[in-house]
C-alpha cells in the first residue's frame, strides 16, 4: 500500500483522506484530526484539517497509518475505481461472454481490489493496454502465466522464472530471469532451481514485460491462480484478468464458516477439478506445468461446465479442530508468556497469528490432535455463551505480573464441532445406498403422516353436520 500512495495523484490522496473521515477510519494515531493533533505537534506546524489544504506527505504520512484490513480493502477500492478499464471490466453487459463472467467474478471478489492493488505510476511498471509501451500485440484470447521467485538480500522477492501458455495449453514463453539482487533463499524445495541453474540467465524483468506485450492487448485475458503475486513480480497491471483462487471457492452446504478461510489452492483444485495433483509432496513446483492448471480449470468452466464451487477439505478442517484460537492479547504480553495458560498438562505450542489493533493482537494454539484441543478447551472454566460468529468463547486471566490484575485473553475453537459435516458413528458406518435408503423411508413415513392427517380431516368434515342443515332442523 506504502509504494502505491507514494505514487498516486495528489487529487486522490485528498479523496481517500476525506472517505477516511467520513468513514472515522483510525490508524496508530487515530483520526485523521487525531493524527493532526499529534503529527503537527512533532513538527510545531499549524493544524489545517481540510486535506486539499495539505501537502502530499501529510497524506501519505496519515494513510500509512491504516493497517485493519477492511479499511486497507475500503482505499484500495477506491484507487482502483480510478482505473477506468477496471470499472469497464467489473460491469455486467447484456452480451457478456462466458469469459468475460469469471473476469467480473474475478474483479467483484471482495479480495481484488487489495491483492491487485499495485503501484503501476511507478517508472519500471508497465500497465498493459494503455499504450505505455506500443508493441503491436498477436492476438490470443487467453493467456495462463506462472512465475517461480526466489528471496533477495533486501528481503523482496525477484523472479527468476516465467511461463506463459495459450488456450491450446501452447507454451509462448518459458524464459529464466537474472534476479535484480544478490539471492540469500533460492527455494529450491519449491522452486526447483539452484544457483548454477541462473548462472546463464541474462534476461531482466524488463525483457519479460516486452516479450509478454507482444501477446498481450487490452482485450486479452490473463489467467493464473494468485495471480497478483505474479503479476506483482513482473512489474505488469493488467485489468481484465481470471484468477482461479478468486472464483473457486469452497462450499459449505449451509454451515459456518470456519475463522480461518484460506483460498482453495492450486493442487486441490486440480484434484477436486481435474482428477490430478499439480504439485506432488516433495517434488519441486515447474511453472509451466502449473500455468497449464490455471488454464485447464479455466477451461473445465467453459468447456464442461464445471460449476465453481469446491468441498470443504476435511484435512484444512481437521488441522484447524487442533487448534484453539487467542484474541484480546494485550500487546505488552509477550506470545513465549502464553504457554500454559491455556493448559498446563496437555502439550502445546502458542504462535502469534495478527495484530488486532494498537492494543491487542490474536494467537493460534496448536496441539497434537483435535482431542486433545477439545480437551484442553473443556478444562478451561469461564463460558461467556454464544459470540456474534455462534461460537462459545472462554476467559482466561493473565498472570498479575504479566499485565496487571485485571488482563484476561478470550479463547475459543478455530471451527464448530459440526463444521466438517460430522454424522453419527451409524451414518459414517453406512453405505451411500443404505442412506439413500433411509432418506426415502423417512420420506414415505412423511408422506404417510400428510395423508393419515388428510383423511382424519376429510373425516371430520363429512360427520360433522353443515350450518344449512341445523338451521332446517
Amino acid at each position: 500500500m506504502e509504494g502505491v500512495l507514494a505514487t498516486a495523484e495528489g487529487n486522490v490522496l485528498v479523496k481517500l483522506v476525506k472517505i477516511a473521515q467520513k468513514r472515522g477510519l483510525k490508524g496508530e494515531h487515530g483520526t485523521w484530526k487525531e493524527f493532526l493533533d499529534f503529527y503537527d505537534k512533532q513538527l510545531g506546524s499549524s493544524s489545517l484539517s481540510d486535506p486539499s489544504k495539505r501537502n502530499r506527505d501529510d497524506l501519505v504520512a496519515f494513510l500509512t497509518t491504516l493497517k485493519k484490513k477492511e479499511d486497507l480493502q475500503v482505499l484500495a477500492s477506491v484507487l482502483k475505481l480510478e482505473n477506468d478499464l477496471f470499472e469497464k471490466f467489473r460491469k455486467r453487459s447484456p452480451d457478456e461472454t462466458a469469459e468475460q463472467r469469471l473476469v467480473r467474478m474475478t474483479l467483484t471478489h471482495k479480495e481484488y481490489p487489495l491483492d491487485y492493488l499495485f503501484p503501476s505510476n511507478a517508472e519500471d511498471w508497465v500497465v498493459t493496454g494503455l499504450g505505455k509501451k506500443k508493441i503491436e500485440p498477436t492476438k490470443i484470447e487467453m493467456i495462463a502465466i506462472d512465475c517461480e521467485m526466489v528471496l533477495c538480500e533486501d528481503g523482496s522477492e525477484a523472479v527468476v522464472r516465467v511461463a506463459a501458455v495459450d488456450r491450446d495449453l501452447k507454451v509462448i514463453l518459458d524464459e529464466f530471469v537474472k534476479p535484480h539482487q544478490p539471492v540469500v533463499d533460492y527455494r529450491t524445495f519449491i522452486t526447483g532451481l539452484t544457483a548454477k541453474d541462473l548462472e546463464k540467465a541474462t534476461l531482466s524483468v524488463a525483457d519479460i514485460q516486452e516479450k509478454l506485450q507482444m501477446f498481450i492487448s487490452e482485450d486479452t485475458i490473463l489467467v493464473g491462480q494468485s495471480l497478483n503475486n505474479d503479476l506483482k513480480v513482473l512489474k505488469m497491471d493488467h485489468a481484465r484478468v481470471i484468477d482461479t483462487s478468486l472464483v473457486f471457492k469452497y462450499n459449505y452446504d449451509g454451515t459456518r464458516k470456519p475463522l480461518r478461510l484460506k483460498k482453495p489452492s492450486l493442487n486441490y483444485l486440480c484434484k477436486c477439478i481435474l482428477g490430478y495433483e499439480v504439485q506432488k509432496e516433495g517434488v519441486p513446483h515447474n511453472c509451466v506445468h502449473d500455468a497449464e492448471a490455471a488454464m485447464k480449470l479455466v477451461l473445465a468452466i467453459l468447456e464442461n461446465g464445471v460449476k465453481t464451487s469446491v468441498p470443504l477439505s476435511k484435512e484444512m478442517l481437521e488441522a484447524d479442530k487442533s487448534r484453539l484460537y487467542l484474541h484480546r492479547i494485550p500487546c505488552n504480553v509477550p506470545y513465549e508468556e502464553l504457554n500454559g495458560i491455556v493448559s498446563r498438562d496437555i502439550p502445546h505450542e502458542v504462535k502469534p497469528f495478527k495484530k488486532q489493533d494498537r492494543h491487542y493482537y490474536t494467537a493460534i494454539v496448536v496441539f497434537n490432535s483435535p482431542e486433545e484441543a477439545n480437551q484442553a478447551f473443556e478444562n478451561i472454566a469461564g463460558d461467556l455463551g454464544k459470540d456474534s460468529m455462534g461460537l462459545s468463547p472462554k476467559q482466561v486471566f493473565l498472570e498479575p505480573s504479566s499485565s496487571g490484575p485485571t488482563s484476561y485473553v478470550l479463547v475459543r475453537k478455530m471451527v464448530e464441532d459440526d463444521l466438517i459435516g460430522e454424522v453419527s458413528a451409524e451414518e459414517k458406518n453406512a453405505s451411500p445406498k443404505k442412506r439413500k435408503r433411509e432418506y426415502d423411508s423417512k420420506e414415505k413415513i412423511r408422506d404417510l403422516t400428510k395423508q393419515t392427517k388428510k383423511e382424519k380431516t376429510r373425516e371430520r368434515r363429512r360427520c360433522k353436520p353443515s350450518r344449512r342443515k341445523k338451521q332446517r332442523s
